[in-house]
């Protein structure tokens, strides 16, 4: 089993989806009910579920690599039954899950199949503040620009006084 760090709700991190569901119990007992409410988070790799959206700990987590979602029409009898869809992963445990609206269940299932289509691509993805910002060299918005041009001039002039012709020249070409 690995290891899921267990966070607050505020940290789990690039949150891609959250909402309440109502999730189906493992063991349901006689006094307890088969469905509960539980607030719900999916990141990027994580499906995190805790008892109210302010919980501190998560009632539990995995890893949704190598689950596929689907709509689960079959897991209710009643009048929610368009509501439902399933997260299944063979050898795995199958989580049941029950959406406000049958547009949420698809939603759900929608964003956790681009999601696991992108875990399963050779690309990686990065994130926009990740990414390195560049100053064009002829903006005048940036403060360096001006003391980068006059530097590289400088080392231009430099190299240009050390050599005084780039080009070789070939024999009979004179």
């Amino acid at each position: 089993l690995e290891e899921i760090p267990l966070k607050p709700v505020q940290d789990t991190g690039n949150i891609l989806k959250q909402g309440y569901l109502e999730k189906r119990s493992r063991e349901h007992s006689f006094f307890a009910s088969e469905w509960q409410k539980r607030w719900c988070v999916l990141n990027r790799r994580t499906f995190y579920y805790y008892a109210n959206e302010k919980s501190k700990q998560p009632k539990g987590t995995f890893s949704i690599e190598h689950y596929s979602a689907r709509l689960a029409f079959h897991l209710r009898k009643d009048s929610r039954k368009r509501c439902c869809f399933e997260l299944i992963c063979p050898g795995k445990r199958t989580y049941e899950f029950t959406a406000p609206s049958p547009a949420d269940a698809e939603d759900w299932v929608d964003q956790i199949q681009f999601l696991l289509k992108d875990l399963s691509s050779f690309t990686i993805p990065c994130d926009e503040e990740d990414e390195e910002l560049y100053n064009d060299v002829d903006s005048s918005d940036s403060v360096n620009t001006a003391s980068h041009n006059s530097t590289l001039n400088q080392e231009e002039s430099n190299v240009e006084m050390e050599e005084d012709d780039i080009y070789e020249v070939l024999p009979g070409e004179q």
